[in-house]
């Protein structure tokens, strides 16, 4: 069994996290069944950015990264304090051993920049939120990335994207990555994709 560690930061978006739980969910009971998603946070109760509250199955405290195969981390809102555990040191820890053992990470949104202040994406090609009003991919490129213009974006183990709407593309790579692209191609017609 495959396992995907869910990282997730107070103020996160729940849509952004939901298609990971969803696409996993589905391929465990529907696809091929090899692949097991474990929620984790900074605190025993997590607030999404409109108001969802979410308990973790476990603490970032009590995870051993070894144990995982792949990690994917939702974005989230600054006006709800996303970055004060997205940025934390303890979640900027996690991005770095999964990124040391080469296993893949995905992010969605604004999520690029806790692996961008983790220091993994220097001189590495990434995107983030991309809305023409949006500051996000300038602090990104501060940050070492190399700015992107796709919606998507992989860089060896690394997916990141520009907006919530590239969610259930996110969790299919990473399936993708994690099973068979028949595999996906299964789950995606069961999940109504086709």
């Amino acid at each position: 069994m495959k396992k995907v560690l869910l990282l997730l930061a107070n103020g996160f978006e729940a849509v952004e996290a939901s298609v990971f739980t969803d696409v996993f969910g589905w391929n465990k009971f529907e696809g091929d069944g090899t692949t097991d998603l474990v929620t984790v946070g900074l605190h025993s109760t997590l607030t999404c950015t409109w108001n969802f509250t979410v308990i973790p199955e476990m603490l970032v405290s009590d995870i051993n990264v070894k144990e995982f195969d792949a990690l994917a981390i939702p974005g989230g809102f600054e006006e709800v304090n996303f970055y004060e555990d997205a940025f934390d040191e303890r979640f900027l820890q996690v991005i770095r051993e999964f990124d040391q053992m080469g296993k893949p990470i995905a992010s969605i949104c604004v999520a690029a920049l806790s692996l961008g202040k983790s220091g993994i994406l220097k001189g590495r090609k990434a995107t983030t939120y991309s809305h023409p009003s949006s500051v996000r991919k300038n602090q990104l490129k501060e940050m070492g990335a190399l700015i992107q213009d796709d919606s998507i974006v992989v860089d060896k183990n690394i997916i990141t994207s520009s907006n919530p709407g590239t969610g259930f593309d996110v969790a299919f790579l990473l399936l993708e990555r994690l099973t068979s692209p028949e595999n996906v191609n299964q789950v995606k017609e069961l999940m109504g994709f086709h």
